[in-house]
C-alpha cells in the first residue's frame, strides 16, 4: 500500500504539530506500506533524522497560508492521482485540509482554534482556508481528534458526522521526558541559554491573546509580592500571533528582570528545562491537547493549569486548576506550589502516574491502522 503524507502546515517539526508528525514517523518509517512525505521544499531535511528511508517531494512552491491552501483545493488532487496513492494522511488537517481526492484521506485535527472566541482573537488560517475549512473537515473520509474536546467541537461547530471522528491521543517520550535531579545548583546551562533557579516555567509559543500570557504575567507579579520568593518566570515559545503586545507587557512589567523569554527553544534541550522548573504554570485559554502539561507531568513537575478547554482530561486529577480570566486565583495556585512542599510532591507523584497513561507507541499503532482502515487494507 502507498500512502502519501502531508508535512504542510507541521513547521518542520518546530511546533506541537511537528512534534506529532515526527513521534509518528520515528515509529510507522519501518512500517511494510510504502510511505512517501510531500512538502515545503525547506522542510526536507527537518524530517530526515526520524525518517532517513522516506522519499520526500517537494511542492508548492508559493509560501503563504492562503496559497498553500489553494495548492490543496486544485493541485492536490492531480498530485495524488499522478503519485498513485492508496490513502493520503494529514497530520495538520485542522489547517490544510483538501477539498476533494482522487483516494481516501485522514486527517488529525488537533485543535478547533479557528472557532475559538471573537473573530478578532481567532487564529488566522488566510481567506482561502477560513472559507472551506469546515466542508473540507466533513469531506473527509476518517478524522482523528487528539481529544474527546477536540472530538466535540467537530460535531458541534463543522458539523462533522460523529461517526467518522476517533479519539487517538498524543503520547509523550518518556526516554526524553523523565525525572532528573538537579540538585541545589543555582545555576544550569541548558543550551542555548543559563537559568538561574527556581524558576517558573510556562512553554507555549507566544501567541495573544489565546495563550494568555500577559495574565500569567501580571499574575507572576502578584505573586512576587505576597510571597517575595526569589522565582522568576520563563516564557519558552517561538513568536507568533501578536506577540509584539506580549513583549511590550513584559517590558513594562515591574519584574521585568525575573521575566525571560527565550524565543524558539530546542526540542532536544526541553526535557532539561523542563526537569530544573520548580513548576509549570498553563494559562491558556485554549488547548486542544496541552502537550506542555503531558511533558512536565512526565518530567516529575507540578503542573498549574487553566481550567478551559480540553486540559482537565488531559491532565486530570493530578494538576491544579485556576480561572484563566481571574489573575489572583492563578497567583494563588503558583504562590501554592512554591510554599506547600508537600503539596508539591503530591503534585509531582500524581503527574508522574498520569503521564503513564500516555504513549507514542499506542498513538502511531492505531493512528496506521485507521489509515490502513480507511484504505480498505
Amino acid at each position: 500500500m502507498k500512502i502519501g503524507i502531508d508535512t504542510f502546515a507541521c513547521d518542520g517539526g518546530k511546533s506541537g504539530v511537528g512534534t506529532y508528525l515526527l513521534q509518528l514517523l520515528t515509529r510507522i518509517s519501518s512500517s511494510s506500506d510504502r510511505l512517501e512525505l510531500f512538502g515545503w521544499a525547506y522542510d526536507h531535511f527537518a524530517y530526515s533524522e526520524f525518517a532517513p528511508n522516506l522519499e520526500f517531494i517537494s511542492r508548492c512552491s508559493i509560501n503563504g497560508k492562503s496559497a498553500n491552501a489553494i495548492w490543496h483545493l486544485f493541485r492536490y488532487p492531480e498530485f495524488a492521482k499522478k503519485m498513485g496513492y492508496d490513502v493520503c494522511f494529514f497530520p495538520a488537517a485542522h489547517k490544510r485540509p483538501p477539498y476533494e481526492s482522487p483516494c481516501p484521506t485522514v486527517g488529525v485535527v488537533h485543535d478547533m482554534a479557528a472557532y475559538w472566541g471573537t473573530r478578532r482573537t481567532r487564529e488566522h488560517l488566510g481567506a482561502v482556508l477560513r472559507m472551506v475549512l469546515p466542508n473540507s473537515l466533513r469531506r473527509l473520509d476518517r478524522i482523528i481528534a487528539v481529544s474527546e474536546w477536540v472530538k466535540q467541537e467537530l460535531v458541534e461547530l463543522a458539523r462533522v458526522k460523529e461517526s467518522l471522528i476517533e479519539v487517538v491521543p498524543n503520547g509523550v517520550d518518556h526516554s526524553a521526558f523523565y525525572p532528573r535531579p538537579h540538585g541545589d545548583e543555582s545555576e544550569l546551562l541548558i543550551q542555548p541559554f543559563s537559568f538561574r533557579r527556581p524558576y517558573i516555567l510556562c512553554v507555549s509559543r507566544i501567541d495573544h491573546p489565546v495563550k494568555n500570557h500577559i495574565r500569567l504575567m501580571n499574575a507572576f507579579g502578584i505573586f512576587k509580592e505576597r510571597t517575595g520568593f526569589p522565582h522568576r518566570l520563563v516564557l519558552a515559545g517561538r513568536d507568533n500571533n501578536n506577540a509584539s503586545i506580549v513583549k511590550a507587557a513584559a517590558a513594562d512589567s515591574k519584574w521585568r528582570s525575573d521575566i525571560f523569554m527565550t524565543g524558539h527553544f530546542p526540542l532536544k534541550s526541553l526535557p532539561d528545562l523542563y526537569s530544573a522548573a520548580d513548576f509549570v504554570v498553563i494559562p491558556s485559554m485554549y488547548e486542544g491537547f496541552g502537550m506542555c502539561a503531558l511533558e512536565a507531568m512526565a518530567s516529575g513537575i507540578p503542573v498549574a493549569c487553566a481550567r478551559a478547554a480540553s486540559m482537565p482530561e488531559t491532565a486530570e486529577h493530578a494538576a491544579l486548576y485556576f480561572d484563566p480570566l481571574d489573575t489572583e486565583d492563578m497567583a494563588d495556585r503558583m504562590a501554592a506550589l512554591a510554599s506547600d512542599r508537600a503539596l508539591h510532591e503530591n503534585c509531582r507523584i500524581l503527574g508522574l502516574e498520569r503521564a503513564k497513561a500516555f504513549s507514542w507507541d499506542r498513538c502511531a499503532e492505531r493512528t496506521l491502522e485507521i489509515i490502513r482502515e480507511t484504505a480498505g487494507h
